[in-house]
Protein backbone atom coordinates (compact mmCIF):
# COMPACT_ATOMS: atom_id res chain seq x y z
CA UNK A 1 0.00 0.00 0.00
CA UNK A 2 0.94 3.55 -0.77
CA UNK A 3 2.41 5.08 2.76
CA UNK A 4 2.23 8.93 3.04
CA UNK A 5 4.67 10.77 5.29
CA UNK A 6 3.11 14.28 6.71
CA UNK A 7 3.35 17.01 9.31
CA UNK A 8 -0.65 17.78 10.27
CA UNK A 9 -0.21 21.53 9.80
CA UNK A 10 1.48 21.12 5.64
CA UNK A 11 -0.73 22.73 3.03
CA UNK A 12 1.65 20.71 0.46
CA UNK A 13 0.38 17.30 2.45
CA UNK A 14 -3.21 18.30 2.21
CA UNK A 15 -3.00 18.95 -1.29
CA UNK A 16 -1.48 15.47 -1.89
CA UNK A 17 -3.98 13.77 0.24
CA UNK A 18 -6.54 15.37 -1.56
CA UNK A 19 -5.36 13.90 -4.46
CA UNK A 20 -5.49 10.57 -3.70
CA UNK A 21 -8.69 10.41 -1.85
CA UNK A 22 -10.50 11.80 -4.84
CA UNK A 23 -9.18 9.36 -6.95
CA UNK A 24 -9.80 6.37 -4.26
CA UNK A 25 -6.44 5.51 -4.03
CA UNK A 26 -6.02 3.31 -0.46
CA UNK A 27 -2.98 4.77 1.07
CA UNK A 28 -1.59 4.76 4.67
CA UNK A 29 0.04 7.85 6.51
CA UNK A 30 2.49 9.01 9.16
CA UNK A 31 2.78 12.08 11.20
CA UNK A 32 6.26 13.61 11.87
CA UNK A 33 7.41 16.22 13.70
CA UNK A 34 9.56 18.76 11.35
CA UNK A 35 11.03 19.68 14.48
CA UNK A 36 12.31 16.75 15.38
CA UNK A 37 12.62 14.92 11.93
CA UNK A 38 13.59 10.90 12.72
CA UNK A 39 16.75 10.10 11.28
CA UNK A 40 14.42 7.19 9.15
CA UNK A 41 13.32 10.24 7.01
CA UNK A 42 16.10 12.14 6.41
CA UNK A 43 17.80 9.21 5.26
CA UNK A 44 14.91 8.73 2.50
CA UNK A 45 14.16 12.68 2.05
CA UNK A 46 16.23 14.37 -0.43
CA UNK A 47 15.14 18.02 0.69
CA UNK A 48 14.33 16.76 3.93
CA UNK A 49 10.52 18.12 3.56
CA UNK A 50 7.35 16.62 3.68
CA UNK A 51 5.47 15.25 1.47
CA UNK A 52 7.22 12.29 1.02
CA UNK A 53 5.15 9.19 -0.69
CA UNK A 54 6.17 5.99 -0.78
CA UNK A 55 4.77 3.78 -3.88
CA UNK A 56 3.94 0.25 -3.36
CA UNK A 57 7.15 -0.60 -5.15
CA UNK A 58 8.97 1.03 -2.24
CA UNK A 59 10.01 4.09 -4.74
CA UNK A 60 10.60 7.25 -2.54
CA UNK A 61 8.86 10.16 -4.22
CA UNK A 62 8.60 14.15 -2.79
CA UNK A 63 7.75 17.38 -3.46
CA UNK A 64 4.04 17.73 -3.87
CA UNK A 65 3.52 18.64 -7.78
CA UNK A 66 5.81 15.60 -8.84
CA UNK A 67 3.60 13.52 -6.71
CA UNK A 68 0.56 14.40 -8.02
CA UNK A 69 1.61 14.39 -11.28
CA UNK A 70 2.85 10.82 -10.45
CA UNK A 71 -0.90 9.51 -9.32
CA UNK A 72 -2.11 11.50 -12.58
CA UNK A 73 0.39 8.92 -14.56
CA UNK A 74 -0.23 5.82 -12.55
CA UNK A 75 -3.65 6.28 -11.69
CA UNK A 76 -7.05 6.84 -13.67
CA UNK A 77 -6.78 11.04 -13.95
CA UNK A 78 -9.74 12.81 -13.12
CA UNK A 79 -10.55 13.70 -16.26
CA UNK A 80 -9.34 12.98 -19.78
CA UNK A 81 -7.47 16.04 -20.62
CA UNK A 82 -5.35 17.36 -23.85
CA UNK A 83 -1.83 17.98 -23.29
CA UNK A 84 -2.42 21.96 -23.51
CA UNK A 85 -5.45 21.90 -20.85
CA UNK A 86 -3.14 19.72 -18.92
CA UNK A 87 -0.55 22.76 -18.98
CA UNK A 88 -3.50 25.08 -17.79
CA UNK A 89 -4.23 22.99 -15.16
CA UNK A 90 -0.31 22.67 -13.87
CA UNK A 91 -0.24 26.68 -14.24
CA UNK A 92 -3.25 27.27 -12.41
CA UNK A 93 -2.18 24.89 -9.73
CA UNK A 94 0.98 25.94 -9.27
CA UNK A 95 -1.01 29.28 -8.78
CA UNK A 96 -1.94 28.28 -5.45
CA UNK A 97 0.83 26.45 -4.17
CA UNK A 98 3.43 28.79 -4.45
CA UNK A 99 1.17 30.87 -2.25
CA UNK A 100 0.76 28.33 0.69
CA UNK A 101 3.72 29.58 2.32
CA UNK A 102 3.55 33.13 1.80
CA UNK A 103 -0.13 32.41 3.79
CA UNK A 104 1.40 30.86 6.63
CA UNK A 105 3.74 33.80 6.79
CA UNK A 106 0.49 35.74 6.99
CA UNK A 107 -1.59 33.67 9.39
CA UNK A 108 1.53 34.04 11.55
CA UNK A 109 2.06 38.00 11.63
CA UNK A 110 2.57 39.41 15.12
CA UNK A 111 0.90 42.67 14.77
CA UNK A 112 -1.63 44.79 12.11
CA UNK A 113 0.41 46.18 10.00
CA UNK A 114 2.55 43.21 8.77
CA UNK A 115 -0.77 41.11 8.44
CA UNK A 116 -2.39 43.62 6.54
CA UNK A 117 0.64 44.23 4.35
CA UNK A 118 1.27 40.21 3.56
CA UNK A 119 -2.76 40.06 2.94
CA UNK A 120 -2.35 42.46 0.57
CA UNK A 121 0.22 40.44 -1.16
CA UNK A 122 -1.52 37.31 -0.91
CA UNK A 123 -4.60 38.46 -2.00
CA UNK A 124 -2.76 39.19 -5.26
CA UNK A 125 -3.36 35.43 -6.22
CA UNK A 126 -7.52 35.00 -4.86
CA UNK A 127 -8.28 38.35 -7.30
CA UNK A 128 -6.30 36.36 -10.34
CA UNK A 129 -8.91 33.40 -9.21
CA UNK A 130 -11.75 36.15 -8.88
CA UNK A 131 -10.97 36.93 -12.59
CA UNK A 132 -11.19 33.22 -13.82
CA UNK A 133 -13.70 31.80 -11.96
CA UNK A 134 -17.07 31.22 -13.99
CA UNK A 135 -20.72 30.47 -12.53
CA UNK A 136 -20.26 26.99 -11.98
CA UNK A 137 -19.68 25.34 -7.94
CA UNK A 138 -15.76 24.72 -9.07
CA UNK A 139 -13.19 25.80 -11.04
CA UNK A 140 -13.79 24.12 -13.96
CA UNK A 141 -17.78 22.78 -13.39
CA UNK A 142 -19.30 20.85 -11.43
CA UNK A 143 -16.88 18.47 -10.75
CA UNK A 144 -13.62 18.60 -8.41
CA UNK A 145 -10.80 18.84 -10.62
CA UNK A 146 -6.63 18.78 -9.90
CA UNK A 147 -7.26 22.55 -9.77
CA UNK A 148 -9.81 22.36 -7.03
CA UNK A 149 -7.41 20.47 -5.23
CA UNK A 150 -4.61 22.76 -4.99
CA UNK A 151 -6.31 25.30 -4.12
CA UNK A 152 -8.12 23.53 -1.29
CA UNK A 153 -5.09 24.15 1.46
CA UNK A 154 -5.46 27.78 0.85
CA UNK A 155 -9.45 27.98 1.25
CA UNK A 156 -9.92 25.25 4.10
CA UNK A 157 -7.00 27.81 6.46
CA UNK A 158 -8.86 31.02 5.22
CA UNK A 159 -12.55 29.47 6.50
CA UNK A 160 -10.59 27.94 9.70
CA UNK A 161 -9.14 32.10 10.40
CA UNK A 162 -12.60 33.12 9.42
CA UNK A 163 -14.23 31.12 11.85
CA UNK A 164 -12.14 31.49 15.15
CA UNK A 165 -10.99 34.94 14.58
CA UNK A 166 -13.60 36.43 12.42
CA UNK A 167 -10.62 37.61 9.69
CA UNK A 168 -12.11 37.18 6.55
CA UNK A 169 -9.15 36.61 4.05
CA UNK A 170 -11.67 36.49 1.19
CA UNK A 171 -13.27 39.94 1.68
CA UNK A 172 -13.82 41.46 -1.68
CA UNK A 173 -13.66 37.98 -3.79
CA UNK A 174 -17.16 36.46 -3.84
CA UNK A 175 -16.71 34.28 -6.43
CA UNK A 176 -13.84 32.54 -4.59
CA UNK A 177 -15.94 32.84 -1.57
CA UNK A 178 -18.67 30.68 -2.95
CA UNK A 179 -15.46 28.20 -4.72
CA UNK A 180 -14.53 28.04 -0.75
CA UNK A 181 -18.09 26.88 0.06
CA UNK A 182 -18.89 24.39 -2.65
CA UNK A 183 -15.32 23.05 -1.63
CA UNK A 184 -16.20 22.67 2.07
CA UNK A 185 -19.71 21.60 1.47
CA UNK A 186 -17.88 18.46 -0.53
CA UNK A 187 -16.62 17.32 2.47
CA UNK A 188 -13.00 17.31 0.87
CA UNK A 189 -11.59 19.43 3.66
CA UNK A 190 -12.36 17.57 6.77
CA UNK A 191 -11.25 14.09 4.43
CA UNK A 192 -8.14 15.60 4.23
CA UNK A 193 -6.79 16.58 7.62
CA UNK A 194 -5.69 14.85 11.07
CA UNK A 195 -8.88 14.83 12.92
CA UNK A 196 -7.10 17.40 15.66
CA UNK A 197 -5.98 19.99 12.55
CA UNK A 198 -8.06 22.87 14.01
CA UNK A 199 -6.74 22.37 17.24
CA UNK A 200 -2.81 21.81 16.03
CA UNK A 201 -3.66 24.71 13.46
CA UNK A 202 -4.80 27.33 15.86
CA UNK A 203 -1.95 26.52 17.72
CA UNK A 204 0.36 27.83 15.49
CA UNK A 205 -1.83 30.55 14.04
CA UNK A 206 -4.46 31.62 16.62
CA UNK A 207 -1.69 31.76 19.65
CA UNK A 208 0.46 34.85 20.21
CA UNK A 209 -0.05 36.18 16.53
CA UNK A 210 -1.95 39.09 15.47
CA UNK A 211 -4.99 37.22 14.78
CA UNK A 212 -4.89 35.83 18.23
CA UNK A 213 -5.31 39.36 19.30
CA UNK A 214 -8.33 39.62 17.02
CA UNK A 215 -9.77 37.05 18.03
CA UNK A 216 -9.63 37.86 21.95
CA UNK A 217 -10.91 41.39 20.95
CA UNK A 218 -7.53 42.70 21.55
CA UNK A 219 -5.44 44.73 18.82
CA UNK A 220 -1.88 44.04 20.52
CA UNK A 221 1.27 42.97 19.20
CA UNK A 222 2.27 39.58 20.18
CA UNK A 223 3.58 38.90 23.25
CA UNK A 224 6.10 36.04 22.79
CA UNK A 225 8.19 34.95 19.90
CA UNK A 226 6.15 31.91 18.98
CA UNK A 227 4.19 34.14 16.58
CA UNK A 228 7.61 34.48 14.31
CA UNK A 229 7.97 30.83 14.42
CA UNK A 230 4.40 30.24 13.23
CA UNK A 231 5.26 30.80 9.31
CA UNK A 232 8.22 28.47 9.43
CA UNK A 233 6.66 26.22 11.03
CA UNK A 234 4.72 24.98 7.95
CA UNK A 235 6.25 22.36 6.17
CA UNK A 236 9.94 23.56 6.23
Amino acid sequence: MIKLISFKNCPFVQRVMGALITKEIPFEIEYIELSNKPQWFLDIAPNGQVPVLITEDKTVLFESDAIVEYLDDKYAPIEALTPEQKAQDRAWSYQASKHYMPQCGTMGSKDKETFETRLANLSKAFAKAENKLGDSAFFKGDYISNVDIAWLPLLHRAAVIKEKSGVDMLDGFPKVQQWQAALLASGLPEKTVPQDFVATFSGFYLTNTYLASVMNGEEGECATSSCNSAASSCCN
